[in-house]
C-alpha cells in the first residue's frame, strides 16, 4: 500500500534551493502531526521539520532552522519542504509520515507511521 509519493529531490550545489513534495492518500486521512525525516547518525532516522495538523505550529531540528520552511497545500492534498541554503551536510534520502501524537510531544520517528518511499538530496559540488 502506497501512503506518500516523496519527489523533488535531485542533485544540488551548495548554497543552492530544492523543494521536496510529499502527496498521496494519506495526507487525508486522520492525523494529528505530518513530518520529513531523514537518516541520522546513531540514528534510524531524524526529524527535519514537523507541521501540525491542528494549529500549524512547526518544529525544526536546529541544523535546518532559518534554511528550510515547511507547508502544505490542502487543496492539493500536499506537503512541502522548502529548503535553501543547501549544504553538503543536508544529503540524505527524506521521507514524510504521519502520526497520531500532537505536536505538543517531542517529534520523533518513533512516533510515525505510514512512510513513504523517500526522496534522495545531494549536495555536492
Amino acid at each position: 500500500q502506497v501512503h506518500f509519493v516523496e519527489s523533488g529531490g535531485g542533485l544540488v550545489q551548495p548554497g543552492g534551493s530544492l523543494r521536496l513534495s510529499c502527496a498521496g492518500p494519506e495526507f487525508t486521512s486522520d492525523y494529528f502531526t505530518i513530518g520529513w525525516f531523514r537518516p541520522a547518525p546513531g540514528k534510524e532516522r531524524e526529524a527535519v521539520s514537523c507541521l501540525s495538523r491542528e494549529d500549524g505550529s512547526t518544529y525544526y531540528v536546529d541544523s535546518v532552522k532559518g534554511r528550510f520552511t515547511i507547508s502544505r497545500d490542502n487543496a492539493k492534498s500536499t506537503l512541502y519542504l522548502q529548503m535553501n541554503s543547501l549544504k553538503p551536510e543536508d544529503t540524505a534520502v527524506y521521507y514524510c509520515a504521519t502520526s497520531y501524537i500532537s505536536l505538543d510531544y517531542p517529534c520523533v520517528a518513533a512516533y510515525f507511521g505510514s512512510w513513504g518511499q523517500g526522496t534522495q538530496v545531494t549536495v555536492s559540488s
